[in-house]
């Protein structure tokens, strides 16, 4: 039973990243009906700004993961306006390609300043407290808190504010809004900047719980993020917050009770699974297009 929480805690922390990583996703789909494969690299520019920071600024924690933040954040937004903005009108998969190419130029650009894996320095004194056999960390506690802290945040921002209205708007209805003052090109790029910054903080959580970062680790963690919004519901955000837990839980007790090499072909395995019986998503709606 202690294994077992043991293993539920993990599962909580890698849950909580593959979760920030997903909403990027599941923003910009919510908003251009696109996929941005070059979220994951996003997420390991986040971490290698983490590195940066804490290296050359030798800033603390706070200072390192908002700067951070507002980098990748930036970035987002810098790739949106001059890579996807002007094909939003072409075919669909001119935005793919052009997705996937804005995330190898990234791979590539990161891989030229920094062509070995570099270790993130210690940034929090992390403690660790034994409850009843279940070794807690307080640099779990903290990735998992901040995690669902900023998943609120947006939720709220969502839900609530008259921003979130206007990116729910155009998801229903991009031609229409734009009739009733809203301003879609910023709230397009205001989604990439909350998305990618969301990204960021994936990335600097990543780092610090896993130290050792090198330019190709988004790859990976980018595809399995995206099985989470994709199981969870692509488009919808609480979807991607559960889709992001059952994917950490899924990998985390393959890991415990199966060889660690089965982790993988069971993470998408659950994906062709859902797409066959459910493709749509957990909270996922079919969207029927009238002809």
């Amino acid at each position: 039973m202690i294994y077992i929480l043991q293993q539920a805690l993990n599962a909580l922390q890698l849950g909580s990243i593959y979760a920030l990583i997903a909403l990027g996703y599941t923003m910009v789909y919510g908003i251009l009906t696109m996929i941005n494969f070059a979220h994951g690299d996003l997420f390991m520019v986040g971490a290698f700004f983490c590195f940066l920071i804490a290296v050359y600024l030798k800033l603390s924690f706070v200072p390192t993961l908002l700067l951070s933040m507002l980098g990748v954040a930036s970035l987002g937004v810098i790739i949106e306006r001059f890579a996807y903005k002007p094909l939003r009108n072409a075919p669909r998969v001119s935005a793919i390609i052009t997705a996937l190419g804005v995330g190898l130029f990234l791979e590539n650009f990161t891989l030229a300043l920094s062509p070995y894996p570099q270790h993130i320095p210690t940034l929090i004194n992390s403690t660790t407290w034994n409850l009843g056999g279940v070794s807690v960390s307080s640099l779990q506690i903290i990735i998992i808190v901040l995690s669902l802290a900023l998943m609120f945040i947006l939720d709220f921002i969502v839900q609530r504010t008259k921003v979130g209205m206007a990116m729910r708007a155009i998801s229903w209805d991009k031609t229409i809004v734009p009739l009733m003052g809203v301003p879609v090109n910023k709230i397009i790029s205001l989604t990439f900047a909350i998305g990618t910054g969301l990204g960021g903080a994936a990335g600097v959580m990543y780092g610090l719980a896993y130290p050792v970062i090198d330019p190709y680790m988004g790859i990976m963690v980018g595809w399995k993020a995206f099985i989470s919004a994709v199981v969870g519901g692509i488009g919808n955000i609480r979807g991607a917050m559960i889709g992001g837990f059952i994917l950490g839980s899924v990998e985390i007790m393959v890991a415990a009770f199966l060889p660690s090499t089965y982790r993988d072909v069971v993470s998408f395995a659950l994906l062709l699974i859902l797409l066959i019986f459910r493709p749509y998503g957990i909270l996922g709606k079919p969207h029927p297009q009238k002809v």
